[in-house]
């Protein structure tokens, strides 16, 4: 693994927009081919196998979570937490999910965290840094099968859902350019599967009392919703306990939460202990020592993350916390020229899908965190 300079294409804006990938600056700049990481086929292997692994222990965390009614740990309310045994009981299908590793090239890839809920940054792992392989290294492959997973996904998901075709509903919140851009793309992936997919805003979508029921804007009843909005939100907000009397199909489904949930880590420790992906992480600072990293349950994007080490603590900003927190071992970010990468390990279904890099000049990863190509030989 190694971090290489390029010279960037010269329309690079115009053929991301010709994808659909819009915001490729936010921030300044966010989509960064002035670089990008090379991999040998063994090591992209180990990335391989150890995203396989991860997931299948995430999955039998979560039936032993449910088995033992091990909730209260997740911050998750009473109905809620009903709904999401009911979810995980009755096997809801997912679509996808993104686990973060930190990987060296020398070392065993160690899980940070599960993105399982509303993962982000998929147009540019899927489509985006593809395209650029085929411009700049076509002789070389990418880890990257993402795209025809999820629409081979969605093929397996219709015959789960009513209707000929199935009608889903493709929902974010409004003014977020990112959000949406990821949003058209899985939209774009559901109809090449033959879902009749439709957008609305979660602002836009209204409630019959009387039908126990969600309705778009021309009234007409929601069955299947696919949602880029966190299930912690909406178990928050005062439309999330009428979810469970709707009779409606959602994806990613409400057992995914407890992936998402940070406080997975701690029960992955639990239950493999020692294990080479994983890193040492408790409900409790003490356990750690003095060089830990403190995160909030349902933080995103970096929020209120702390590293604590022996030159004190360096910490992101943000909203969270209140929830409570995990406390999980220190593995540094590798670090190239200044740089510390974060790899987003793709799950379509239960497969392996390819990867995605974001890096940052700071060891925290946010929400403008570079994107940047890689390529193995």
């Amino acid at each position: 693994m190694e971090r290489r300079r390029i010279t960037p294409r010269a329309a690079w804006q115009s053929e991301l927009e010709s994808v659909g990938f819009h915001f490729h600056s936010l921030g300044g700049i966010y989509w960064d081919e002035s670089a990008c990481y090379h991999f040998s086929a063994d090591e992209i292997d180990t990335l391989e196998a150890a995203t396989t692994a991860l997931h299948q222990m995430s999955l039998s965390a979560v039936e032993s979570i449910v088995q033992r009614r091990a909730f209260k740990s997740f911050a998750l309310a009473d109905w809620f937490a009903e709904y999401v045994a009911s979810s995980w009981h009755s096997r809801a299908p997912s679509l996808y999910g993104r686990l973060d590793l930190r990987y060296d090239g020398k070392t065993a890839p160690k899980l940070l965290e599960y993105n399982a809920d509303t993962p982000t940054s998929l147009i540019e792992a899927a489509v985006a840094q593809w395209n650029w392989l085929q411009a700049v290294y076509p002789q070389s492959d990418q880890f990257n099968s993402i795209h025809e997973k999820l629409i081979a996904r969605w093929a397996e998901i219709r015959p789960m859902l009513a209707g000929i075709p199935p009608v889903v509903y493709f929902s974010c919140v409004k003014d977020n350019e990112e959000d949406l851009g990821n949003l058209e793309y899985l939209r774009d992936t559901a109809m090449q599967a033959g879902i009749d997919a439709r957008h609305i805003y979660v602002e836009d979508i209204g409630w019959s009392e009387a039908d126990q029921t969600f309705l778009d804007l021309d009234m007409n009843p929601i069955r299947a919703l696919f949602k880029l909005y966190p299930w912690e939100w909406i178990a928050g907000d005062a439309f999330g306990p009428k979810v469970p009397r709707a009779k409606l199909a959602v994806i990613e489904p409400a057992w995914k939460v407890l992936l998402s949930c940070k406080a997975i880590l701690a029960v992955l420790w639990e239950l493999y202990p020692d294990h080479p992906n994983l890193l040492p992480a408790y409900f409790d600072a003490g356990k750690l020592g003095e060089r830990y990293v403190r995160k909030p349950l349902y933080s995103r994007e970096g929020a209120n993350v702390e590293i604590h080490g022996r030159r004190g603590v360096y910490a992101q900003p943000g909203t969270y916390g209140a929830e409570g927190y995990i406390y999980q071992a220190y593995a540094p970010l590798p670090e190239f020229n200044g740089n510390y990468p974060v790899i987003g390990s793709w799950i379509v279904g239960d497969l392996p899908a390819g990867i995605g890099i974001r890096e940052d000049v700071t060891p925290i990863t946010g929400n403008t965190s570079r994107f940047v190509p890689h390529y193995f030989d």
